[in-house]
């Protein structure tokens, strides 16, 4: 017999982009939606896309996103010339797109793509307002991460 209620996965999480958050100060996030084509969204389903050198792009009042390769499913794509790092546009409010506009404008900060979900049956892309880290910073914050490690083994052998 079936169960009752709704299968969800483990995580919503398609992509990661991990390198984002060690070379960079996340100060803000926001939530945008992606124009995608239907090879593409079936080419995320089966989880062929990477994130790892994309960037945000901020010009006449919209905001694209550039270096993101979706590799085409053989099988999803025979009718459609596909180019897997075309340009995305990204759905943000007016709101959102002048507050990062104004980031932008600051000295040092960027926009960073870093994940991609689904929500519902939506494709979001999670992108931060950051400002790049430093040799030094990276260091502190490794040591910081391998301290806490240390602490919480400590207090479990305690307890």
């Amino acid at each position: 017999m079936a169960k009752k209620g709704k299968n969800k996965p483990s995580s919503s999480a398609i992509a990661l982009n991990k390198r984002a958050r060690h070379d960079y100060f996340i100060e803000e996030t926001f939530e945008a939606g992606v124009m995608l084509q239907g090879w593409e969204v079936k080419s995320l389903r089966a989880g062929k896309v990477n994130l790892a050198e994309s960037y945000v792009l901020l010009k006449n009042g919209e905001a694209f996103l550039f270096g993101c390769h979706i590799s085409p499913l053989l099988s999803a794509s025979t009718h459609v010339v596909a180019d897997p790092l075309r340009t995305r546009k990204l759905l943000l409010n007016n709101h959102e797109i002048a507050k990062l506009f104004r980031g932008v404008d600051q000295q040092g900060y960027a926009v960073v793509a870093l994940k991609l979900y689904w929500k519902k049956s939506l494709v979001k892309l999670e992108i931060g307002l950051a400002k790049g880290k430093k040799l030094h910073d990276k260091r502190a914050t490794e040591k910081e991460r391998e301290w806490n490690k240390t602490k919480e083994r400590i207090m479990k052998h305690s307890v």
